[in-house]
């Protein structure tokens, strides 16, 4: 059931995105059409032989026949293509949950729970009984201190206790009404108020022994309780007064008081239920709560410190579940016996011997990395991490070169076309020249072009294949595959590195990125990778100078860029990001290049470059810019990876407080490139203390891996890399920064325990194993647990 339900909900998900990005079979990877076809027939299989659902797979069956026309369809056909498959979905979703058992792991099973709260659960993620039990708080209120109304201190969040003794209706205007109660705490009277509850009445009429907690404001004398929450004292243990109360992340139309009785419930009624999974010996080792413990203590502690012994065993657990997943993957890579590349070769000795500059030192560190693993008859899965302009394109470019000379073809993939063109001419001077032969593959081309490519891989009369995604689809087939290079690692997942490694027997693999990734998350999401560093900066490059601006001084930027283009130079122009939407970046773009070129800058060319723009068109602006005939490109962030025009020495930011710390890197990375001095203007009034932090951090440093330590402090491991992308399971409770020491044992431990026993098939591994699985199911991971 949890499975099917995931494939439905990825499926609206997948929805929602194709209709927002207008219709263009883009919301997946592969093609929006194949996925819902794919996803269609998946559900069917598991709902075939339930009994009801015969209506629901006869009308799934006629919508995967009416998806073969989508992809050649128009834009109002698709439209209702995905109105007609909405439908349908809703119609497969209520078929389900019809035949859902009512067993312990369903959330029907609980009481009070009906299908309208099971539908808000699952807003939040959870699906089932163990969901609940993982929905952890987000902070605690500590409502034990009871006092009497005459110690209440005004504007604090208070507990007080007593009973209702009269209830008040006040409607001072329209769609307002005020419930307010007296209730006696044994000394004096206080009041408690609702605003838009009158059914409280109902709830705890007059009489009622009650524990209300809420702000409170004395006035005239008197001791008011704004209400947020309340308890009817029957003697029973508390839920939400009287007590550490939980308070969890909710959704809209689940109250908070709702959603903790039935995690109460659920930890009352299956905590104790709950199989210990992680071995005696490091529960013993690290002094670590029981499974069951921990869970109850997590929801409902009775003092203090339960909540942090229980954070440091569910922390522990979720840490060495994860590390345990990424070293048994590379335990399995690296057993896989791939291809053993020549260790002398002339092509690389040509290469590295014509190159007009000198190597730096972490450059020739690098390379002898990458060729020792080469050379070794096990796969390479290496990380190569350097910062912008650090030079690893060369580095790429002599692994190529290598396994070309030991009788391979080699494939390097990039994420935007823009990039994949740039590697095409920029790698293409390097190995061309030594009778490598090379091809640009992209989406954009024609069938014809596309068509003599393919049969040029195939039969390999090509060695080296430049491309996007287009690199990855199954028509591509090459001779023998020796080594894929994949650019920018972070805009792909992990599905699509696997993918590229099947094109071959085993290829090697070297996953490249300029966004400098910090060592705790590099243990994280790439903890199955070898890691390469380049840091240091090729001799002679000047660092970026970066200013921080406010709006009010625009006049004085203009005078800038009218300098430096009066020198020669050329200028990147970077538009407010308005909004996560694409649409309105564009529009935003298109109107800031009217003004600058007819208001500002009208007697120089003024460019606009954005996603949406054919590909002939943005390899014309992009020609044009390199040539310097247009002095300044308005872009948006479609320029943030792989542009190289050394001419460009200033770039201007707007809005700049609305990017991440990485792209703002990332976009100051796009000068610098030449041997002028080089200026990044960044355009902020922050209204944040995190944006200001922002602003003030790229002025202090060039240096992308303090930027990146840093955006991770400011953001979190959750938006660094979205982990459904890394292919790894979502963090619940665990913060990599705070828990780092754990992240380490838990490492260690994990290592420890894959080399005693590789398959987690010793007996006393079992509930390991059977957690494992349970873990990575459904993450879009490629680590396989049998």
């Amino acid at each position: 059931m949890n499975n099917t339900l995931r494939l439905i909900n990825e499926l609206k998900k997948s929805l929602s995105v194709e209709k927002n990005m207008g219709y263009k079979n883009a919301a997946v990877f592969g093609g929006f059409s194949a996925f819902a076809v794919s996803s269609l027939k998946k559900i069917i299989a598991a709902m075939e032989n339930k009994k009801g659902s015969e209506v629901a797979v006869s009308q799934v069956s006629e919508m995967i026949t009416l998806l073969s026309g989508y992809v050649e369809g128009g834009w109002k056909e698709k439209e209702k293509y995905i109105e007609e498959l909405m439908k349908c979905v809703y119609i497969l979703e209520d078929c389900l949950h019809k035949t859902i058992p009512k067993n312990k792991s369903s959330l029907q099973f609980l009481k009070n729970v009906g299908p309208k709260r099971i539908g808000l659960l699952n807003r939040l993620g959870i699906e089932t009984v163990n969901d609940l039990l993982y929905h952890f708080p987000r902070r605690y209120e500590d409502r034990r201190n009871l006092k009497k109304f005459h110690q209440l201190n005004d504007r604090e969040t208070e507990t007080v206790m007593g009973t209702i003794t009269a209830f008040q209706d006040i409607k001072p205007r329209k769609r307002l009404t005020i419930t307010k109660a007296a209730i006696y705490d044994g000394s004096s009277t206080g009041y408690a108020v609702w605003f838009n509850q009158p059914f409280v009445k109902k709830q705890i009429p007059v009489g009622t022994e009650v524990l209300v907690t809420g702000k409170v404001e004395r006035r005239y004398g008197t001791v008011q309780i704004t209400v947020s929450d309340f308890e009817v004292f029957d003697g029973e243990d508390f839920e939400h007064t009287g007590r550490i109360v939980p308070i969890y992340p909710t959704t809209e139309g689940l109250q908070p008081r709702v959603l903790r009785s039935i995690i109460k419930r659920a930890v009352d009624d299956y905590a104790s239920l709950q199989e210990e999974f992680l071995p005696d010996i490091i529960i013993d080792k690290y002094g670590l709560m029981k499974s069951d413990e921990a869970l109850a203590k997590v929801h409902f502690p009775e003092e203090k410190n339960d909540i942090e012994k229980a954070r440091r065993r569910l922390v522990f657990e979720e840490l060495f579940l994860l590390q345990l997943g990424v070293a048994l993957l590379r335990s399995l890579e690296t057993r896989k016996i791939g291809i053993s590349h020549k260790k002398k070769g002339s092509l690389t000795a040509k290469l590295l011997e014509g190159l007009p500059f000198s190597l730096t030192k972490a450059q020739k560190r690098v390379l002898e990395e990458i060729f020792k693993d080469m050379e070794n008859n096990r796969c390479m899965n290496r990380l190569l991490q350097g910062d912008v302009g650090s030079g690893k394109t060369v580095i790429a470019a002599a692994a190529l070169a290598k396994t070309v000379e030991s009788g391979y073809q080699g494939a390097i993939i990039a994420p935007t076309e823009i990039l994949a063109g740039q590697h095409y001419e920029g790698l293409g001077q390097l190995l061309e020249p030594l009778g490598i032969r090379t091809a640009l593959l992209t989406g954009s081309q024609g069938r014809s072009d596309k068509g003599e490519i393919l049969r040029d891989i195939k039969e390999g009369r090509i060695d080296v294949v430049i491309g996007t995604h287009a690199v990855i689809q199954d028509e591509v087939e090459f001779q023998r595959l020796g080594l894929a290079v994949i650019d920018e690692q972070h805009r792909f997942g992990v599905r699509q590195r696997a993918k590229m490694q099947e094109k071959g027997y085993n290829p090697d693999v070297l996953v490249m990125t300029a966004t400098p990734i910090p060592r705790t998350l590099a243990l994280t999401v790439y903890g199955d990778l070898d890691i390469s560093i380049i840091d240091e900066l090729p001799p002679g490059r000047r660092p970026v100078k970066t200013y921080w601006i406010t709006e009010k001084m625009k006049e004085r930027v203009y005078k800038f860029i009218k300098e430096q283009v009066k020198e020669g130079r050329q200028v990147y122009y970077v538009c407010p990001l308005v909004e996560e939407s694409e649409k309105m970046d564009i529009s935003a773009a298109v109107d800031l290049a009217e003004v600058l070129q007819n208001t500002v800058f009208p007697d120089l060319q003024v460019g606009l470059m954005h996603g949406r723009l054919k590909q002939d068109a943005k390899d014309i602006i992009m020609r044009a810019f390199n040539q310097g005939t247009i002095n300044i490109l308005v872009a948006t962030t479609v320029v943030e990876v792989g542009v190289n025009v050394p001419n460009a020495n200033l770039i201007v930011i707007e809005n700049a407080d609305r990017f991440g710390l990485a792209q703002l890197h990332q976009l100051r990375g796009r000068v610098g490139r030449g041997s002028h001095q080089s200026y990044c203007i960044l355009v902020s009034s922050p209204s944040t203390e995190e944006g200001r932090a922002r602003m003030e951090i790229m002025q202090k440093t060039n240096d992308g891996f303090i930027i990146a330590e840093e955006d991770l402090k400011l953001r979190g491991p959750g938006e660094f890399f979205g982990t459904r992308q890394s292919g790894m399971p979502d963090l619940k409770i665990a913060d990599i920064i705070r828990d780092v020491g754990i992240l380490q044992k838990a490492r260690n431990e994990a290592l420890q325990l894959v080399e005693q026993d590789p398959g987690l098939n010793r007996s006393d591994h079992a509930n390991l194993k059977k957690k494992l699985i349970e873990k990575f199911q459904g993450t879009g991971s490629y680590i396989q647990i049998s």
